[in-house]
């Protein structure tokens, strides 16, 4: 099974299992790993946002037009951002490394 590692705001790491077809906001639910998702990834908030590792960026498939402009609204907002609820974990994709920003913006309360 693919691993990923979130990388937390504080600096600690923790490696998980990521099940292929499973997005990354999926995987940080089941593994208690604080990852908003004010939406319920319905691509409709940015609180997911997480911020890829230069290395996996390339991997990734581009973000499509509703995802940049979701990510417009992010917290923290850097060149390798992208949405935790529109990435699926594939083989391609595995020991993915991705970081948590310090904060979200919330646009959903």
């Amino acid at each position: 099974m693919p691993k990923m590692t979130f990388i937390k705001p504080d600096g600690t790491r923790q490696e998980v299992d990521a099940p292929l077809g499973m997005t990354i906001l999926e995987i940080a639910h089941r593994n208690d790993i604080d990852l908003e998702g004010a939406c319920e990834g319905s691509l409709a908030c940015s609180t997911c946002h997480i911020i890829v590792s230069e290395e996996d960026f390339e991997r990734l498939p581009d973000p499509t037009e509703d995802e940049e402009d979701m990510l417009d609204l992010a917290y923290g907002l850097t060149r390798t951002s992208r949405l935790g609820c529109q990435i699926e974990i594939t083989e391609e994709l595995d020991d993915l490394v991705v970081t948590l920003p310090g904060g979200s913006n919330n646009m959903m309360l």
